[in-house]
């Protein structure tokens, strides 16, 4: 019998064959998935999930982003019951509005960058890039500027799984299959230095990334360019790599110069994961629309923004015939909205991106040791709680491993074997624990490294 359940032996062995046979996981790998037994997980607490066999795990990368305030905070879950106890739903819809969302927006204009004070409620991660990048169309189209309707992406970026989101991502992998893309999307070269694609070194290049953007947004016109879309600091698909010196703010400048709304898709990098509120206070940018979700409720229930300025909303909102065509029926969830208020407060009172911040610093630093110990550890990158190690062949020709060996994908299970999740994507690690770990909970994430990379080295002869 597992220990805090009821299920006998059989029960949980039925349930594992009823995961495999009914339910359909979102990006599944079937080498993966087939060769092993699903892992059905069933208590949170801190930041430490257990699974039906009564295993416990140290999350390192806090349910995908989403639990930066750890699992069980009684504080969350009550506001929740409250909140249902009064009323479970009404959509935000024409004229309705509930206390909860009314609330958590005026929070949001409060800890946003800026003049960011407009609130766009929706369900998730991808649904926000969606509804920015249609928000950012319809802007120009209310303003009789209709050929400005082009949105420019980065290579290698992420924006979401709908066909908008997809469109502007620039993962090969992930975009194939579902050819051909909403038009108007156009896909400039990325600002990933330790990977650049072509080869320059950062200390000499000038930049080449960002006259790349100018030189395209030249050659497209900018008069049918209506937005870019970037995330200020990259997510885990490329391990948070640190944009060069003078790049964001390159293309803020190109922004204002050509009349173009930037987006900052902060899904991954908002509310305390960085070590300030939002990534885009790291460069002193404030976009012109910001997509927001995941820690943004804490991981408790689904919700997602496009926070935009009065600027941005007055064109939709102050004369009839020019309103937003565009919507969802549980957007701004009053029960949602309600997880959300108390997830920030959490954040705020208990000095959250505080700890972010000091954790972060003391979790690279010890990176940067490990780098020193292991030649197949490269490029440690990030900021704050978003942290990645890049596994090489050698980490002073930066020469890739051999992608055929698996070998993250091996690193991954031989923590889960020790009791630790982290997140792997190919050959990069990804760490992005929630915002209150502890300095002790840190050790165990490196001393698990130490160990495993070294198993590793063994292993696969590198």
């Amino acid at each position: 019998m597992n220990k805090d359940s009821i299920l006998s032996k059989d029960e949980i062995e039925q349930l594992k064959k009823d995961a495999l046979k009914y339910v359909w996981p979102f990006f599944h790998d079937n080498a993966e998935l087939l060769k092993k037994r699903p892992k059905i997980f069933t208590k949170g607490e801190g930041l430490y999930i257990e699974d039906i066999d009564g295993n416990r795990y140290l999350d390192s990368f806090a349910s995908l982003l989403t639990t930066i305030t750890g699992h069980g905070r009684i504080e969350i879950a009550d506001a929740v019951y409250q909140q249902m106890k009064s009323l479970e739903f009404f959509p935000n819809y024409i004229d309705a509005f509930t206390i909860p969302a009314i609330k958590l927006a005026k929070k949001l204009s409060e800890i946003m960058p800026g003049d960011l004070s407009k609130t766009f409620y929706v369900n998730d991660g991808s649904e926000a890039c969606e509804t920015a990048i249609k928000m950012a169309k319809q802007y120009f189209w209310n303003k009789g500027l209709k050929n400005k309707s082009k949105i420019i992406s980065k290579r290698y970026s992420y924006h979401g799984a709908t066909y908008g989101g997809i469109s502007a991502a620039g993962l090969p992998w992930f975009r194939q299959p579902f050819e051909p893309f909403v038009p108007g999307f156009i896909h400039v070269m990325h600002a990933w230095c330790y990977r650049c694609e072509l080869d320059l070194d950062v200390k000499t290049c000038g930049l080449a990334c960002l006259k790349n953007m100018e030189k395209i947004i030249e050659w497209e016109d900018p008069d049918t360019v209506a937005a870019i879309i970037l995330d200020p600091l990259p997510g885990s698909n490329t391990g948070y790599p640190n944009p060069p010196e003078g790049y964001i703010q390159g293309i803020r400048k190109l922004c204002d110069r050509y009349n173009i709304l930037l987006i900052f898709d902060e899904v991954q990098s908002g509310f305390g994961k960085t070590g300030k509120m939002f990534a885009s206070e790291h460069f002193n940018v404030v976009p012109d629309i910001m997509a927001i979700a995941k820690g943004f409720s804490g991981g408790y229930l689904p919700l997602g923004a496009a926070v935009t300025s009065e600027k941005i909303s007055d064109e939709f909102l102050k004369e009839p015939g020019k309103e937003f065509r565009h919507g969802f029926t549980f957007g701004g969830h009053p029960v949602c909205c309600a997880a959300a208020l108390a997830n920030i407060e959490v954040i705020q009172k208990e000095n959250l991106v505080d700890n972010a911040a000091k954790m972060g610093k003391y979790i690279k630093d010890n990176l940067d040791r490990l780098k020193k110990k292991y030649d197949i550890v490269g490029d440690i990158r990030g900021m704050g709680l978003l942290l990645a190690v890049e596994l090489v062949k050698n980490n002073k020709t930066r020469e890739p491993i051999d992608p055929a060996l698996g070998v993250g994908t091996w690193m991954k299970n031989r923590f889960y074997e020790k009791g630790l999740i982290i997140r792997n994507n190919g050959e990069i690690l990804v760490l992005a624990p929630a915002l209150n770990v502890t300095k002790e909970q840190a050790d165990t994430i490196l001393s698990a490294l130490d160990e495993v990379t070294g198993e590793a080295v063994k292993k696969f002869n590198l």
